[in-house]
């Protein structure tokens, strides 16, 4: 199977949920005030910018360095920051649930106080089982996303051989790409993310070099100092502690 020429994902701008998920851990909630369900949570005002800022970068790069096509998450603010970051490439975008954000089922909206305090009995489960393999009730371990995400990764080799592709999703797909395509232990991805938290609208970026795709640019955000664009790294909405 032929490789990628170009793998980047690009994460989300900021969102509605980012900013009341980072206010209900500040003042010790249990509960995260979103009124949409994920899926419609939309960017934040800040958000949009940032989104743009990554459209005037992506103009300015040589043609060799911009995606040819976008696979997009079908979550809202995945959209609509493939709408504004995009906009003035004129490539071909196609919506793709594989890249949605992991589902928290009976997680959905909690705190981590929260799920300590309503759900104890899943918080000593999660902490027992570790981030990659614990499946909450009616939701994904990192484990099931990872095999959505092979199976993408598989039919864009074999449909855009030698391409250069930009995924746009969530936090948790920037780190789980990275596990995939540079073939991380379950270890080596916990230091990852124990090291990181992965930026709104940072851009990460893998490229061919002989028959494998080698890392260029993790977690990178100087497009959007370049721009004056304030970044922020905000958890999506999931009660997650490493």
């Amino acid at each position: 199977m032929t490789e990628l020429a170009w793998l980047g994902v690009l994460r989300h701008g900021q969102s509605s949920g980012n900013v009341a998920a980072e206010a209900a851990e500040a003042t010790g909630l249990d509960v995260i005030d979103i009124p949409e369900r994920d899926a419609d949570v939309p960017l934040s005002r800040l958000g949009q910018e940032q989104a743009e800022a990554v459209g005037r970068w992506f103009t300015d790069l040589a043609r060799q360095d911009r995606p040819e096509v976008a696979v997009v998450s079908p979550y809202l603010r995945t959209r609509q920051t493939a709408e504004l970051a995009l906009a003035d490439l004129a490539i071909p975008t196609v919506v793709d649930e594989r890249l949605r954000d992991r589902e928290l089922g009976v997680l959905d909206l909690l705190t981590s106080g929260g799920v300590t305090n309503r759900l104890p009995d899943e918080a000593v489960r999660r902490r027992r089982l570790g981030k990659f393999y614990y499946r909450p009730p009616g939701g994904e371990s990192w484990a099931d996303v990872l095999l959505r995400l092979r199976s993408l990764l598989r039919d864009l080799r074999t449909d855009h051989p030698d391409g250069r592709v930009l995924l746009v999703g969530h936090e948790a797909i920037v780190l789980l790409v990275r596990y995939l395509v540079e073939s991380l232990s379950e270890a080596d991805l916990m230091d990852v993310v124990r090291a990181n938290t992965v930026a709104n609208c940072s851009i990460s970026v893998w490229r061919r070099d002989g028959a494998v795709l080698r890392p260029e640019l993790f977690n990178h955000v100087e497009h959007l100092h370049a721009e004056g664009v304030p970044p922020t790294r905000q958890e999506d909405v999931r009660a997650e502690p490493v």
